[in-house]
């Protein structure tokens, strides 16, 4: 008996010391399938010899309660209760059961505790992976389901997760729903941006995509993680993953998502809407037309195109497919069936001007109002030799446009600008800016260039005015330059005798349409940069305009501004433009400044026009004598 109970300690021993070593591939048989044991005498000995020993101590026989043999049905998990105490200390009954193998099979049956204990080891590693995911104080998930993604809700689902979404007030059955809250939420966001003709969905429940791409990534992140997105995909994800995700919760809540864009047409006869929060360059959010949509609503490239969309929701697919198309140029779709192409519109000479008066009275604006208005329609070159405030005084005329003329369309253009620029003129001017910049490619320069021309044609189709004021033109054509076929024909400086045609083509769509809208392009020309293509780039477009500023650098240089060279610059036909009695008194003016010097000209001009309040105060005053540097 001493030598029976010597070899049952020792046994134990081996149990404890089999169990903690061999537990990393106990149990990763499927769930389901069976472990045959190696022996099948084995399983029925060590079950005779356990019910033997708990019949002589009175107990139960424990073997029938616990999963033991090894050719049982594993499918069904165990519960907490027995994970926790397999994990403990072997119980009484297992070491009569050791005792009655080391009597009958003393080699047997090692092996069979230590696919035992592998099975006991794995299960409390299980166990503990699910402690770590469910630490938050919520009770701990089955063995089976530790490791199991939480499944995303159902459509028209109310809630969201509970570890992401932040606590929101409850509302009665007669008031907004919460998915249309979360709408108005994501509009007041939008607001400070000052998204420029925004198109927003009359669907109190719909959230359109451009708008998502205006927010920062604080403020994605913020939406994300209400709606329930993981806390890795929050820190992992870039701003695209994000908005797709966010989109993808939102239509599952019972959400609609619109989108717009100008149409961009493929020669396969499919095309995309380009956001112009992206600058109309080709992105992962761009919303898919189907041919048969684009002949039904005879589309054409450059089309503000604003409809209900869907997310990629078959094999293959990898971008946004547009539903239904709610409006064309901001006008029902049936009028683009109707429209009559711009080529075949008729144009005339510019014959409404755009007051560049401001309630501030700025005086650059006032003193391009008098000597070289701007009429809808015109097509004007600013001539400016580096620093000498060309992009200030743009931003001047486009701020008294927005004032002014509410109904035009304004677009800032910024070809190979600085990106500090383009931040400057986003937030000074209330337009839609599109940009790109000097560090892009020549070939997204013209990209950006074509889609925003062929956009303001397709508005002035439908009799939309239009201006669009280009910063620069001279960059424009050394992109062009560069992206060109070589026709083998060189200019001085290095210019293609080709290259200057489509920015010709650019510059000259801008005209007036007799009975219909108009397209008004002020560009910036670069002078004086040392470089002979700039000076080439500037002859061949010197005579095409109708009406030019030039700027003047000795007066920069004094720190006069506008540095407005005021014998140089001026307007064709400005007849049309200014009222008889009005254009009189400009004409008196400019006779009686023609012998001043330039500078004495501007340092009048700037002196007189500081005392008065707008340009029909200055102009009355012209009734007394007119001296320099003495009271009008």
């Amino acid at each position: 008996m001493a030598l029976l109970r010597r070899r049952r300690n020792e046994s134990t021993e081996d149990t404890t010391s089999i169990a903690g070593e061999g537990d990393l591939f106990g149990d990763l048989a499927p769930a389901g399938e069976e472990k045959p044991p190696s022996d099948p005498s084995e399983t029925g000995e060590m079950e005779a010899s356990e019910k033997t020993e708990a019949a002589e101590k009175g107990a139960a026989p424990e073997g029938e309660e616990r999963p033991g043999d090894d050719a049982g049905d594993r499918s069904e998990p165990p519960s907490e209760e027995s994970v926790g105490a397999e994990d403990a200390a072997p119980a009484e009954p297992e070491e009569a059961a050791g005792q009655a193998e080391a009597e009958e099979e003393p080699q047997s049956a090692p092996q069979k505790v230590q696919r035992r204990g592998r099975r006991r080891k794995i299960k409390v590693a299980i166990v503990k992976d699910g402690e770590r995911q469910n630490g938050n104080g919520h009770a701990r998930k089955p063995v089976s389901q530790a490791f199991v993604p939480p499944i995303s809700p159902p459509p028209n689902a109310e809630g969201v997760g509970e570890e992401h979404t932040p606590p929101m007030p409850s509302v009665d059955a007669r008031g907004p729903s919460r998915i249309e809250r979360l709408a108005t939420w994501i509009h007041e966001l939008v607001k400070p941006y000052r998204p420029y003709r925004m198109i927003l969905p009359n669907d109190p429940a719909g959230i359109t995509i451009n708008e998502l791409i205006l927010l920062d990534m604080k403020e994605i992140r913020g939406i994300a993680e209400y709606l329930g997105v993981k806390h890795d995909d929050l820190v992992a994800f870039r701003k695209q993953e994000l908005i797709y995700e966010i989109l993808k919760q939102y239509t599952h809540r019972g959400g609609n998502i619109y989108a717009y864009g100008a149409l961009e047409i493929l020669p396969d006869g499919y095309g995309f809407l380009r956001s112009p929060q992206n600058n109309f360059l080709n992105g992962t959010d761009d919303i898919y037309l189907s041919p048969s949509q684009i002949r039904l609503f005879n589309l054409k490239t450059g089309d503000t195109v604003f409809g209900q969309i869907r997310l990629p929701n078959k094999e293959g697919e990898r971008y946004f497919a547009m539903l239904r198309v709610e409006s064309i140029n901001f006008t029902d779709p049936s009028v683009a069936q109707q429209r009559i192409p711009f080529e075949n519109l008729t144009p005339v000479y510019p014959n409404e001007r755009l007051d560049l008066e401001t309630r501030e009275g700025n005086i650059s604006t006032r003193m391009i109002n008098l000597f070289c208005p701007i009429g809808k329609g015109q097509r004007g070159l600013i001539v400016s030799p580096p620093r000498t405030g060309k992009t200030i005084l743009l931003q001047q005329i486009a701020n008294a446009i927005t004032e002014n003329h509410p109904e035009v369309y304004l677009i800032v253009l910024l070809i190979d600008e600085r990106p500090e620029e383009v931040t400057d003129m986003q937030r000074n001017v209330e337009a839609e800016v599109i940009s790109s910049t000097f560090d892009e490619q020549a070939k997204n320069h013209v990209q950006v260039a074509e889609m925003v021309l062929e956009k303001a044609k397709r508005l002035v189709e439908h009799g939309h005015d239009v201006v669009i004021l280009l910063d620069s033109i001279t960059r424009l054509a050394r992109a062009y330059n560069q992206t060109v076929p070589t026709s083998g024909k060189i200019l001085s400086g290095g210019v293609d005798s080709n290259a200057l045609h489509r920015p010709k083509r650019f510059f000259g769509a801008a005209r007036n349409i007799e009975n219909g809208g108009s397209l008004t392009i002020v560009a910036t020309a670069l002078i004086d940069t040392g470089s002979r293509m700039d000076e080439v780039i500037f002859e061949e477009f010197k005579g095409t305009g109708n009406m030019e500023v030039h700027l003047d650098r000795r007066l920069a240089d004094r720190r006069l501004f506008p540095a407005i060279n005021i014998k140089k610059s001026g307007t064709r036909k400005e007849e049309l433009l200014l009222a008889p009695m009005e254009l009189q008194r400009i004409w008196i003016l400019r006779k009686f400044l023609n012998p001043l010097d330039d500078v004495e000209i501007i340092e009048f001009l700037i002196d007189k026009m500081s005392k008065t309040k707008n340009n029909e105060v200055f102009l009355n005053s012209m009734n007394t004598p007119l001296v320099p540097n003495e009271g009008m």
